[in-house]
């Protein structure tokens, strides 16, 4: 488990593609500063196993599901990626409940700049909008943030100094895809009442 609280801003090294899957090496020498084979380390949001170590670099394998379902399968050498290992039983919990378990993928459709901070719109695939509400809690590429408003296509997000300068999300440009997850504790709200509901109604 994650919380969204990104830890460093590492590089693509690598992107090999096979016909339905990828191994992606990362630079990242502080999340792999305590790596072990077979460790959590969320990328851009997505919860991927390690599977080779080394000289602050780390690489991991890409399934089609992950590909299909996230924007992994468009990064290049060169790309910053946001990390974040997975939270220890005794960490701080600074985001809110994150998976890697990526729902899907929106656009980025407008940045409107503030005095410290900025005001950015993302589409939203119509069937994530009914799990997003306002001041509610939305994971974009990995990093956790708070939904100032939301609509029947898009949601907006205010970016602090500290997000802007230390996430991939200081840079993405209007056009750019970002990954999404979900608050999991509103799919679990839906999946229980939708069991009482059909058992009521067959009852």
């Amino acid at each position: 488990m994650f919380t969204g609280i990104v830890e460093e801003l590492g590089t693509v090294v690598a992107l090999e593609t096979a016909t339905d899957s990828a191994r992606l090496t990362i630079r990242g020498p502080l999340v792999t500063s305590d790596a072990e084979h077979g460790a959590s380390i969320a990328v851009n949001g997505v919860c991927l196993t390690v599977v080779t170590h080394g000289d602050g670099e780390f690489s991991v394998d890409v399934m089609a599901e992950t590909l299909a379902r996230s924007s992994l399968g468009a990064l290049e050498a060169g790309a910053p990626v946001n990390l974040e290992r997975a939270m220890p039983a005794s960490g701080r919990f600074g985001g809110h409940v994150v998976q890697g378990h990526v729902d899907g993928t929106g656009t980025l459709i407008a940045r409107t700049p503030g005095e410290q901070w900025e005001v950015v719109e993302v589409s939203l695939p119509r069937g994530l909008a009914p799990y997003v509400v306002e001041k509610g809690s939305i994971t974009v590429d990995g990093v956790s943030l708070t939904v100032v408003d939301v609509g029947e296509s898009s949601f907006t997000v205010s970016l602090i100094p500290t997000t802007l300068g230390l996430t991939t999300l200081g840079t993405k440009g209007v056009g750019d895809p970002v990954n999404l997850e979900v608050d999991v504790l509103a799919k679990y709200v839906e999946r229980l009442l939708a069991a009482r509901f059909a058992a009521e109604a067959t009852s």
